[in-house]
């Protein structure tokens, strides 16, 4: 199938299009909505400017929309992206979030295309452990019970995932950050033609949680 890609520049978005190109589909399009509202029910925000970098890595183009990030309200400015595609259907990075797959499920049906969401309801860590293999992935948000400045910038490694296995037991966070207890940022991926590097950074740190931001980064060869 010709497939469009929704990407937030994080690991589930970005390991979904690597799990549809070696099940042999062709991801035409990659498409970033750019919430207003940090806090949307459905778009990550986190370095969502990256996005465009992320395009030019993969050499795939980059329908970006702009949306106010209000719930429901954000469906429209999906629809209005996706309509202007040329497409078979929609990869989704989703693992558990009924509210996000069932969203993008009726936009779907209602245009008559697919989602395809070769994630959901992949156990936690063994997709995290095989993410880490194949992806350079850094930790860019948090803001859950345990995780203070020193994990804004982890790379994603066995440790990190027992570190997120020992938040979980003692307050429940959710190791693939279903809940929002974090977001990511995927530097390099198996179907990236060069990688990112980041040049300047900077963390802040507002009450109970964070974010890295990137101020400035490039590709490079791989």
């Amino acid at each position: 199938m010709k497939l469009a890609a929704l990407i937030s520049g994080g690991k589930d978005s970005s390991f979904a299009i690597y799990k549809a190109l070696q099940n042999g589909h062709e991801v035409t399009d990659l498409v970033t909505i750019i919430p207003a509202n940090e806090d949307s029910y459905m778009f990550h925000s986190a370095n969502i400017h990256l996005t465009e970098l992320i395009a030019d890595a993969c050499g795939i183009p980059l329908t970006s929309q702009i949306s106010t990030g209000e719930k429901e309200k954000e469906l429209k400015d999906l629809k209005k992206a996706l309509s202007q595609l040329n497409i078979d259907g929609v990869i989704v990075g989703a693992i558990e979030s009924e509210y996000q797959a069932s969203r993008v499920r009726r936009i779907c049906a209602e245009r008559g295309i697919k989602m395809y969401a070769p994630l959901w309801h992949m156990e936690s860590e063994k997709l995290l452990r095989e993410m880490t293999k194949l992806m350079d992935i850094r930790m860019v948000k948090v803001a859950a019970a345990g995780m203070d400045e020193s994990w804004l910038g982890r790379r994603f490694d066995d440790k990190l995932i027992e570190d997120l296995k020992a938040l979980n037991r003692k307050y429940r966070v959710h190791i693939a950050g279903e809940g929002g207890e974090y977001e990511s940022l995927v530097l390099d991926a198996p179907f990236y033609r060069k990688r990112i590097d980041l040049l300047k950074i900077r963390n802040i740190w507002k009450g109970d949680h964070g974010i890295m931001k990137v101020v400035a980064a490039q590709l490079n060869e791989k």
